[in-house]
């Protein structure tokens, strides 16, 4: 199997992140999104939706969707650090909170740094006015989060899982976006567990 990715972009480095937690190594291959690499023939016959990063598979199966293909390698090795929680209830926790993360976090973050830099303005329509209201919607969205990891020691509760994963990759959107956190003690002292953690050490 392969993995063709943009190592560098937020996306593919949520796969990195969770696979180097789980200890699993998969080939990979890169892909030029800023020079619309993406957008070729070829490579639209691999991903559905024309992003990285996608899973191809031996029998030429292909995955694309980070979480989706997180999903697969979860259900592949079980045994290896669960990610999407051990039991009934975990996995409910760790699936609210990943989606909460994700749609009202690291989604809003994405369109408020492709609105506002025009990054992909050849392919796309970028509205500036909305980037920078995507920008204050992270914002409003920080407390959320800064309350739970009061409450919790991690995102979904009391271990670590797929939802910290989005929320540090969350945090270097932040930084793109030139939105600091120095208000939010808990969630500092979380990012820098998280940093600390040998495998986000080893992709990061």
């Amino acid at each position: 199997m392969k993995i063709y990715e943009l190592a560098p972009t937020p996306s593919a480095k949520r796969v990195s992140f969770f696979l180097a937690e789980k200890g699993i190594e998969v080939e990979r291959e890169s892909v030029n999104v800023r020079e619309g690499e993406n957008l070729t023939e070829a490579f639209q016959s691999l991903s559905v939706n024309g992003r990285i990063p996608v899973l191809a598979l031996d029998d030429g199966t292909t995955i694309c969707e980070s979480i989706a293909i997180c999903r697969y390698f979860e259900e592949l090795y079980p045994e290896k650090a669960p990610l999407f929680g051990a039991t009934a209830l975990e996995k409910a926790q760790v699936e609210m909170w990943q989606r909460i993360v994700e749609l009202q976090g690291l989604f809003v973050a994405f369109q408020a740094f492709r609105n506002i830099t025009a990054i992909y303005s050849d392919r796309e329509t970028c509205i500036e006015a909305w980037g920078h209201e995507s920008r204050q919607r992270v914002i409003d969205f920080l407390p959320t989060l800064e309350k739970q990891l009061a409450e919790q020691p991690y995102v979904a509760g009391e271990h670590f899982s797929v939802a910290d994963i989005t929320a540090f990759v969350l945090m270097g959107m932040l930084a793109a976006l030139e939105v600091a956190i120095d208000e939010y003690p808990n969630m500092q002292a979380w990012k820098t567990r998280i940093a600390e953690r040998p495998a986000i050490q080893s992709i990061a």
